[in-house]
């Protein structure tokens, strides 16, 4: 039976380790990927009617330049090695956002990469691989 894995990509080094991970593991298993792009977005509730407009203008070219420029070019490279795969690009918190589409999903397992990042702003704040290891619905590999 084929399971769904999701998998945090955001075109860095460690997103692109932790879909090669997942790439490999689907391979295997005869699992699918879905590839998952969160972009951070902070909603102002304070905003006029035209800058809300604004936003939603520029926030929608943020999604068509991700797709064009991050997700497609993987998808089709991914689907050339064989493996069911398919994506969602979302604004949100990353973490958040991941952990919900895991649930709609049906998803059996989340796939994250490790910035390495170990400076104050991370160890106040945490991280989005820490944070998913504490609140996901489903079991969390953090690919270092």
């Amino acid at each position: 039976m084929s399971r769904k894995i999701v998998v945090g990509f955001d075109g860095s080094e460690a997103s692109r380790r932790a879909l090669d991970f997942a790439v490999s593991r689907a391979k295997l298993q005869g699992d699918s990927i879905l590839i998952v792009h969160i972009l951070e977005w902070s909603p102002y509730s304070f905003l006029t009617p035209n800058e809300i407009e604004e936003r939603h203008r520029r926030r929608k070219e943020e999604l068509e330049r991700a797709e064009n420029a991050i997700i497609t070019p993987v998808l089709k490279e991914i689907e050339a090695q064989g493996v069911q795969v398919s994506a969602v690009m979302k604004y949100g918190h990353i973490a958040d956002t991941i952990c919900k589409i895991a649930k709609t999903e049906d998803a059996a397992l989340i796939i994250i990469g490790r910035m390495g990042n170990s400076g104050l702003s991370t160890r106040i704040f945490g991280s989005v691989a820490g944070t998913l290891a504490q609140i996901a619905p489903v079991p969390v590999t953090i690919v270092p």
